[in-house]
């Protein structure tokens, strides 16, 4: 079996990408990304480099790419090339707004990107599912009506950014391009995505509060500070997201069009420092005034894509689960240590924002 996944010379597709290969010794792969491999995919890709292609070529122009992806007998796809605009670090650049300073692009690539995309499989014979890789972005930032209630995939849509918008805008295409040519389509919304291949990349500038925390408590050992321990998120390890995404892929049958892929649970700043102190002596977590903090919390928020999302409707379809964070929380800092990351880009003592949803 032959998959393309888009945009897997990044973070979160890479490991999907991994997964696929390392489940099915038989199993091939095509990468599709307008970046080449740098030297930590090259390194991640090396076990299973013998049956993986990688294209390099914009998804948004078709010509570039069509003749090389028909050589292959591609029978599902995974569409997770995006560009992510996240403001980040330190209080100055936090109040720089990335949607203002390249609104097209995000709009040609994350929107017509997947039509362009579309309008390939529709073509393909045999195409057993076309996923495509939504966002917590598509939410509004309050629900539900019952305080603590997770997320669920039904109402509460509204996104507040350019980038959220394409999401949902590419999730309704999706959907049409099923009703219409009958291809056989599925939409994964993922919450705030951290771990291994975490990286800098060219479409993607953020670090999660799980990937600062662990490099700060491996960089530094020592306290943490922030403004604020209280503010909660919903983080999945990306290895747990990739199995998600591989459960919806391969399901004999779907009954809904959209899944949140997610922990399902609010975890804190706070638990997170606590964490990596179990793993780090002499890490704890301290507040400062904001000026002074390691990290910045931005909205008291509570509900909306800031809370847990409701993961049942994937649960109960295909038998999928997360670790409980804790667990994989510490499996990140071991690899961290393994592959010697924390040497190389790790962020600096600069203050980071939290609360970003990928």
């Amino acid at each position: 079996m032959t998959l393309l996944v888009t945009g897997a010379t990044g973070f979160a597709m890479s490991v999907l990408a991994r997964s696929w290969l390392d489940r099915d010794p038989a199993a091939r792969a095509v990468v599709l990304d307008r970046a080449p491999p740098d030297a930590a995919a090259l390194r991640y890709f090396a076990p299973v480099a013998d049956r993986l292609t990688i294209v390099t070529a914009d998804v948004t122009a078709p010509d570039s790419w069509r003749a090389a992806l028909d050589q292959h007998d591609i029978r599902y796809v995974v569409h997770g090339a995006t560009i992510t605009p996240i403001s980040r670090g330190s209080a100055a650049e936090a109040a720089r707004e990335p949607e203002a300073e390249r609104p097209l692009d995000i709009m040609e690539v994350n929107l017509m990107g997947t039509v362009r995309l579309l309008e390939w499989a529709r073509g393909r014979p045999g195409l057993a599912r076309f996923l495509y890789v939504s966002s917590g972005a598509v939410y509004r930032h309050h629900g539900p009506d019952s305080p603590g209630t997770p997320l669920p995939e039904d109402g509460y849509v509204a996104p507040k950014t350019l980038y959220g918008t394409s999401k949902l805008a590419s999730e309704l295409t999706v959907e049409r391009y099923s009703a219409l040519f009958g291809l056989p389509t599925v939409s994964a919304r993922l919450s705030s995505v951290y771990g291994t291949m975490d990286r800098t990349t060219a479409s993607r500038d953020f670090r999660h509060l799980p990937n600062r925390i662990a490099h700060l408590a491996l960089r530094r050992p020592g306290p943490i500070s922030a403004n604020a321990l209280d503010g909660i998120g919903d983080y999945i390890h990306v290895e747990d997201a990739a199995r998600g995404l591989l459960a919806l892929l391969m399901a004999p049958r779907l009954r809904h069009s959209v899944y949140n892929v997610a922990l399902g649970e609010p975890v804190s700043l706070g638990d997170m420092i606590r964490w990596a102190g179990e793993r780090v002596p002499g890490v704890r977590a301290e507040t400062a005034p904001a000026g002074e903090a390691d990290i910045l919390q931005d909205s008291p928020s509570r509900g909306g894509m800031w809370g847990p999302y409701d993961i049942s409707r994937i649960v109960a379809e295909t038998g999928w689960r997360p670790r409980p964070m804790r667990e994989a929380f510490h499996a990140y800092m071991h690899w961290i240590r393994a592959e010697g990351a924390w040497l190389t880009g790790v962020p600096d003592g600069r203050p980071t924002r939290g609360r970003a949803v990928d």
